[in-house]
């Protein structure tokens, strides 16, 4: 098996600020480990506030030309960026499933989606426009000129090192911001490589920043209390959700925030239990589990809640554990060990209180930070289970025997981000669509994420909307010109 350390040269693990490659101003570094084997796999910069605020400066002074470069410009630039990860998606892979854990089949998928983003607003670049229009009233003439926000702050998770990163910086780039990208510290590779490959097809200096650190409180707040920066969006959990946008009023900041979930998948009597199965695998699996959409909660209506169970509970147990570079692995390693601990103290929480694992359940020994595919029956509604994300391969069923059952239990939680529905009927899918409190809803399919469909949640998972046209005007302003024309 080839290196795929190989695709980052030392240089290129250090800050991506301006047009330079450079240390933190400290010297510090930090260890980026692979989670399969907990093994140290690189050293990067570990930037402190002077190198955040060193990136911000490149961003502002980039913004104006930038924010000046035509349309069609901006969108070619997009587009290169599209093709090179097409063209070095192998690449790319191998690095996400070394650093995130995740077996290289996914990984692949995920370099696929990534790089839809550039393609989508390279389309959206050209696209952006306003409006002239004669007052209701007579007299004067309505002009509206959209504008880029300025400098944006970005936040973004491991569990999708490349795709949550390019989801921002796409739309961004496309309306003519500058970005400041903070990735996750234990996947800040996968980002470096991105701002490597736009560097080459000739994003400008400071148009693209990275800033990799182990102290991002500091560094993120430093940069929120900039009024330079215009722009904070962040994918994470609602806890920190709820910090940043504390820290984001001080200087009323535009915010775009994609938090955490507790997704319903529900499977009704008559639904395709073929279909059901392919997607609540789909659903709770993809990724590991480590999805903030992921099923967090499998209702199946009571008929056929034997057969589902028995058929899902054998569908979970010949998944293959293992390193995500190995052949045939269907499941790899969850990201660190607090991740670990966090799903073993859930399922055990669980257990305890009366439910069953019907596979898994019991985290293996050895190195590597793995959880086997679970499935839990019999699990009570006072469960920490069924009131956490879970972020791992653990499904617990629950058993239903009514739609307004199932809808209130769905919806008895301070997220809303997806939900899913298994039913041939579709005026029974409808009303679970009207009534579900969710951004999302997969109607008969368990894969709900695409770049031309508005990703976003209500309630606590989240403000605002990513991918889609809806998803560049969130880099947006709106002047409004009152032009005297009797």
């Amino acid at each position: 098996m080839s290196d795929p350390m190989n695709v980052l040269a030392p240089e290129h693990r250090r800050l991506r600020i301006g047009d330079a490659w450079r240390d933190a101003a400290s010297g510090a570094t930090f260890a980026v480990e692979d989670p399969a084997t907990g093994k140290t796999i690189a050293e990067v910069a570990d930037a402190g506030v002077v190198d955040g605020l060193a990136a911000l400066d490149a961003a502002s002074k980039a913004m104006a030309e930038w924010a000046a470069t035509p349309p069609r410009k901006r969108s070619e630039l997009l587009l290169a960026t599209y093709r090179a990860l097409t063209e070095r998606s192998e690449e790319v892979a191998r690095l996400i499933t070394l650093e995130m854990g995740k077996p290289l089949a996914e990984a692949r998928g995920e370099v696929a989606y990534g790089a839809e983003f550039f393609r989508w607003f390279a389309e959206e670049a050209v696209r952006v426009e306003g409006r002239y229009n004669t007052a209701p009233a007579g007299g004067y003439r309505v002009l509206t000129v959209p504008k880029p926000v300025g400098p944006c702050v970005f936040v973004t998770p491991w569990n999708f090192p490349l795709a949550m990163g390019a989801r921002k910086i796409a739309p961004a780039l496309a309306a003519g911001c500058t970005t400041i990208t903070k990735p996750a510290a234990q996947t800040p590779l996968t980002m470096l490589f991105l701002a490597r490959i736009m560097e080459e097809v000739g994003v400008p200096p400071g148009v693209v920043n990275v800033v990799t650190t182990k102290r991002s409180g500091e560094v993120v707040s430093a940069l929120l209390a900039d009024r330079r920066t215009r722009k904070l969006s962040f994918t994470g959990s609602t806890e920190v959700g709820r910090v940043l946008l504390r820290q984001a009023a001080d200087n009323v900041l535009r915010t775009s925030m994609e938090l955490g979930g507790n997704a319903a998948l529900i499977v009704c009597a008559d639904a395709d239990l073929d279909v059901a199965l392919d997607g609540a695998m789909v659903a709770k699996m993809r990724n590991i589990g480590e999805s903030c959409i992921a099923a967090n909660r499998i209702y199946v209506e009571e008929p056929v809640r034997e057969e589902f169970t028995a058929r899902f509970v054998e569908r979970m147990g010949a998944l293959s554990v293992g390193h995500g570079l190995d052949d045939g692995v269907n499941v790899g390693a969850l990201i660190d060990e607090p991740s670990v601990a966090k799903i073993d103290e859930l399922v055990t929480d669980a257990v305890d209180r009366g439910a069953r694992a019907l596979v898994g359940g019991e985290r293996p020994d050895g190195p590597g930070h793995f959880y086997p595919p679970t499935v839990l029956v019999d699990v009570p509604e006072d469960a920490q289970i069924l009131q956490e994300e879970i972020f791992g391969p653990v499904a617990p069923i629950i058993s239903f025997t009514s739609d307004d059952e199932v809808i209130a239990k769905a919806n008895d939680t301070e997220h809303g981000l997806a939900g899913y529905v298994f039913t041939r009927d579709l005026q029974r899918a409808l009303r679970f669509a009207e009534r579900l409190e969710t951004g999302m809803i997969g109607i008969n399919r368990g894969l709900i994420s695409d770049p031309s469909a508005p990703f976003g949640g209500v309630k606590q998972s989240g403000i605002g909307k990513e991918g889609s046209h809806e998803g560049i005007l969130e880099y947006l302003d709106v002047t409004y010109a009152a032009i005297d024309l009797p």
